[in-house]
């Protein structure tokens, strides 16, 4: 715990009445981390097939057999199958035939829109404000690897998908980013990108974790869903990993 005036000492130009340190707290390279991924994996053997989206499933005894599309289709006949689709995951359930639609949660989309700081960022740390609703993470200041500062993300929910950024939503930005940096001169955001998060409540519920759903949960053997795993899905990748191979037994 820090005191506003050992925090200002840290970051002079942060207004805050207290703060939290988090000293291990950093940025990744998420493109390469997801090669390393993919690097890690055909080393062991897997092969990954891309532009090959699942056209349906079918539950037999023990396995489930997929129709796969694309340029060449094909039946797959999986002992195990991780839908880990994100934001299509309930479509993917949805699609295996025999799958109890009951245990399919409803999908609600919260557009995260980010904007970036013309000129030099003047803070070195990442900043992170208390978030003021369910489904926010507050807008907050986060460093690329490049040092660029980009704010980020306000809540927009959305009925369809769609990533533009549109650039009046800066005045929300410019009144948030101000309650923690008065400095923030106008005109200094930029539209930037956006992101969408694949959340289980609608728009004024509380807010619901990650739900990782078993063969014990749903009743099919060998299958695993994800849903609802949005932003700091990431970060715990490697963790929702164990828990699904746990949950396959071996």
């Amino acid at each position: 715990m820090l005191s506003a005036r050992e925090a200002r000492a840290l970051e002079p130009q942060l207004a805050c009445v207290a703060a939290l340190e988090s000293p291990s707290t950093g940025i990744v390279d998420s493109h390469a981390f997801m090669l390393g991924l993919r690097g890690d994996a055909e080393a062991h053997g897997a092969a990954i097939a891309f532009r090959s989206p699942l056209l349906a499933g079918h539950i037999e005894n023990g396995a489930i057999e997929l129709e796969v599309g694309g340029r060449e289709r094909l039946r797959l006949l999986a002992r195990a199958v991780v839908n880990s689709a994100g934001l299509f995951a309930q479509d993917v359930a949805r699609s295996i035939e025999g799958f109890p639609a009951e245990r399919i949660p409803p999908a609600h989309y919260c557009k995260g829109n980010y904007f970036s700081l013309s000129g030099r960022s003047p803070f070195s740390r990442l900043v992170y404000p208390a978030a003021p609703e369910a489904a926010s993470l507050g807008v907050h200041l986060t460093l690329d690897l490049a040092g660029q500062a980009r704010f980020g993300p306000d809540v927009e929910w959305i009925e369809r998908i769609d990533y533009d950024v549109d650039p009046k939503r800066a005045e929300v930005f410019y009144e948030a980013i101000r309650s923690y940096w008065p400095g923030l001169e106008d005109g200094a955001l930029q539209p930037a990108y956006s992101g969408i998060r694949p959340e289980l409540q609608a728009r004024g519920e509380a807010s619901r974790d990650f739900l990782i759903q078993g063969p014990a949960d749903q009743g099919v053997a060998g299958l695993v869903n994800l849903f609802g795993i949005e932003s700091p899905g990431l970060t715990a990748s490697l963790a929702i990993g164990d828990a699904v191979l746990e949950l396959l037994g071996d």
